[in-house]
Parts: structure tokens; sequence; C-alpha cells
């Protein structure tokens, strides 16, 4: 499966290097911001999984970062502050927060605390039976796919791919994964399979500029 992504939003250099280095060797993805500008540009551009975000920072406060990103997002926030006042963490959770830790903190017991998020985080994605991305409709519960509103007539494969996509929305995906996602079968390099069955669920869905389905060059793809 494709890495956890998380956004590590913190103004201090070295604690920020510390949590990336930390999360990286426990197997996920890491994105970094210095303030809270910064962390809203990477929420909107890099569509992380989760997110770790200090309440002071510049710019842009945590608890306002928050409130912006709960605006179009129900990703798993954890807040993290050197203040332990009882006001910070009920403003917080009550903006959305999903967790609050307060420095200083043992690395083991935010790795616990992320597992939590995540196990949170896959139930919610693996539960949808509708999902929704732009123009496209799919309820996976019924097997319906509509484009505006018209329903789309796909195969069985193409079918597979779009849902294991959806159901991976951000995600980097490689050829590996679909393959043996969708067809069942040990990957052989046959990459011509796959982007032929991809070639004709973006002329189904009307994805000719590459809007839904993005292809990343020597990698896979990615929904978005």
């Amino acid at each position: 499966m494709a890495l956890i992504k998380i956004l590590i939003a913190d103004d201090e250099n070295d604690l920020r290097k510390l949590l990336q280095d930390q999360l990286v060797e426990a197997g996920y993805s890491v994105i970094e911001a210095s303030d809270g500008k910064e962390a809203y540009e990477a929420f909107e551009n890099e569509n992380p999984d989760m997110a770790i975000i200090d309440i002071m920072m510049p710019f842009m406060d945590g608890l306002s970062l928050l409130s912006k990103i709960r605006e179009n997002s129900n990703m798993p926030v954890i807040l993290l502050t050197a203040r332990g006042d009882e006001i910070d963490k009920v403003s917080g959770l009550r903006l959305g927060a999903d967790d609050y830790i307060v420095k200083p903190w043992g690395m083991n017991e935010l790795l616990a605390r992320i597992e939590v998020q995540k196990r949170h985080l896959n139930i919610e994605t693996a539960k949808q039976s509708v999902i929704v991305s732009g123009n496209l409709w799919m309820d996976f519960s019924n097997g319906v796919v509509k484009n505006n509103g018209e329903i789309i007539y796909l195969n069985a494969k193409e079918y597979l791919i779009l849902e294991f996509f959806a159901r991976n929305m951000g995600k980097v995906l490689t050829k590996k994964q679909i393959y043996q996602e969708v067809w069942k079968e040990e990957y052989m390099y046959d990459d011509n399979t796959i982007m032929v069955q991809i070639s004709h669920l973006r002329a189904k869905i009307n994805d000719e500029e590459h809007k839904h389905i993005e292809t990343l060059i020597g990698i896979g793809y990615r929904f978005r």
C-alpha cells in the first residue's frame, strides 16, 4: 500500500527534523512546514493523510490553521504545543482536533497516537460507500459510477482500478500495487496491460487532461 503522508507544521527546525527522521524511519511519508501559511499551502498542494500541528507558529497559528483545514478536510489532526493550558486544549478539540500532545513528549507516545489516528483513517476510508471527486460520483456499494450525473459503464478491470484509486485518493500507487490489487496476480512488469485499462478508464470519465488520474512517470499514478 502507499505510504501514509503526514504534514508536520512546527517553527522549531530541530524538532521538525527530528520528527521527520523518526516518522520516515517508522514508515511514513513526511511533508514539512515551518509556519502556518506554509503548512496550509502544503495541505492544499500535497493532500496529506494526517497532520501534526504546533499551536504557536508565525504567520498563522495552529488553531487558525486547523480551522482552515476543517473547512475542506476531515483528515486526522494532532495538535502539538509547549503549553498545557486547558483553554488551548478545549479550543483545539472544539475546532476539530483529533488529539492533543504537550511538549516535552516521548516519541513512542506520539507514534502510538499516530497509530490510533491511522486506524481511524483506514476505517473511515474503507467504510465509505459513496465517494465524490469533482464531477465523479462513485457508489461502490451498488456498483454505480456517474460523471456529471450520467451513469458510466465500466468493465470489471476499469471499475476495480477506479475503486482502488478512489479509496486511496491522493496517494501515489505504483503499477505493481495496482496490478496486484486488480488482477490478483504477481506483477510481471506488464505495463501495457495497466496503461490500456487506465487509458480506457480516462476516456470514459472524460479525463483527457488527467485532472483525476495523474501519471507519475516511472512511478505510477495518483488519483486527485
